[in-house]
């Protein structure tokens, strides 16, 4: 548990034998945060012997589950990556092909895996590709990872991503694709777009579009919703940096930094419950009254999910001596629950779901709050309207969805 730093050090990773490896730092949606529930999972059956990793969120888990323990599986947590890891493990086939395509035609939801065995590697991304997952090339090896930036800190190059319905097989022959699934709906893919707003870092590239010009776009885009007179504009740090520089350079408002972020501090977005998010946005932020003393500030935001920290952000400005706040919002209105690797699960937690734009800009103290279009953030993406996940937005979901029920039953 913890962060890696703390969880590991190099002595530990040094001593650890083989010439394959797979790791994973979790982002708790289904199952809870604790230990039994950290990957990777290792799953052991007749055909193959394998450890397992998984970013997204599988849909019909319970139902998967249930059928499992009939097969004789047991399990130790409560997250649905162990559920997946059985179900590769246990599939009928011959090959990896056989048992891949057999788990494609039984998951639901979204899955992009790296899986390892005695003497493979394998990459697998769900049929529309919600989350990514991408191929490098490191000396005489292959590497594989949620995100290209991960490639340049260990100095391997980026070759591609791993295609929607793609499983990709590493092994002492080198790489090669080795099953590839059409979309069941005749979507070609359908990615989330919060990647691009939030999720991502910056120095990343998804599906050939780099994040942070992505961000520096939708801010560029922000100028034009309600604009206004003002003296700066900031960003809150670090994900909508690149957004309030875009909206700085197409408004010709100048950017300063008036919000200073504590390195030490996680992302307060990701915290498991709502205590844990108000004290990170207090620990996480501090002002500099200095540079925003008596003047009219547009803050760039990435997105208001349940609107709980930015009223803490407003306060922090207008105690700083701020004369004036106006949000500006990267992220539509969040207005549907996700059930695709995001925490949140029920309408009820999410503010534009039960607030007008008005009442929202109240509760926060703006004094004024505009966001993207649906339109202007796909434009600023830069990819297809139809190659991209944006249910939070719409409630329009690229797979059919149950209720919430799998994910409350799997915790209980």
């Amino acid at each position: 548990m913890g962060l890696v730093g703390q969880a590991f050090q190099e002595e530990d990773i040094a001593r650890l034998p083989g010439h394959i490896a797979i790791g994973h730092t979790r982002y708790s949606t289904t199952g809870s945060s604790a230990i039994n529930n950290a990957q990777p999972i290792c799953s052991v059956s007749a055909a193959v012997n394998l450890a397992l990793a998984h970013n997204g969120n599988v849909i019909n888990a319970l139902d998967l589950k249930q059928e499992l323990s009939l097969w004789g599986c047991e399990f130790n947590g409560s997250n649905d990556s162990e559920i997946i890891a059985h179900l590769l493990a246990n599939a009928p086939g011959l090959n990896w092909q056989e048992r891949i395509a057999y788990c494609m035609r039984r998951l639901q939801g979204a899955y992009s895996l790296t899986v390892m065995t005695p003497t493979e590697l394998l990459g697998i991304r769900d049929p529309l590709g919600v989350r990514p997952l991408c191929i490098g090339k490191l000396s005489n090896g292959w590497v594989l990872a949620s995100e290209s930036c991960a490639f340049d800190h260990i100095g391997a190059e980026f070759i591609r991503d791993v295609e929607p319905g793609e499983a990709v097989l590493i092994d002492a022959d080198g790489i090669r694709t080795i099953y590839k699934r059409p979309p069941d709906n005749g979507r070609v893919s359908a990615g989330c777009v919060f990647e691009y707003i939030y999720f991502a870092r910056p120095d990343s590239v998804i599906e050939g579009r780099s994040v942070h010009s992505a961000r520096a776009a939708m801010g560029a885009a922000l100028s034009n919703v309600d604009p206004i007179d003002a003296d700066l504009v900031i960003g809150v740090p670090d994900s909508a940096t690149a957004a309030a520089v875009g909206y700085s350079q197409e408004s010709g408002i100048p950017y300063a930094e008036g919000l200073v972020k504590n390195r030490y501090v996680g992302r307060t977005f990701i915290q498991p419950d709502q205590q844990l998010r108000d004290l990170g946005v207090r620990l996480k932020l501090n002002v500099l009254p200095e540079i925003i003393r008596g003047k009219r500030i547009v803050v760039v935001d990435d997105s208001i999910v349940r609107g709980t920290t930015t009223p803490h952000v407003v306060n922090l400005l207008r105690r700083g001596g701020a004369s004036e706040v106006h949000l500006r919002i990267c992220a539509p209105p969040i207005i549907s629950t996700c059930h695709f690797g995001l925490t949140w699960r029920q309408k009820p937690e999410l503010i534009a779901a039960n607030m007008t734009v008005d009442d929202i800009r109240d509760y926060v103290g703006a004094d004024s709050l505009g966001f993207l279009s649906h339109e202007a953030l796909v434009n600023a993406v830069g990819l297809q309207r139809n190659s991209l996940c944006m249910a939070c937005f719409t409630g329009d979901y690229p797979i059919p969805v149950q209720l919430e029920m799998d994910k409350l039953a799997l915790e209980v």
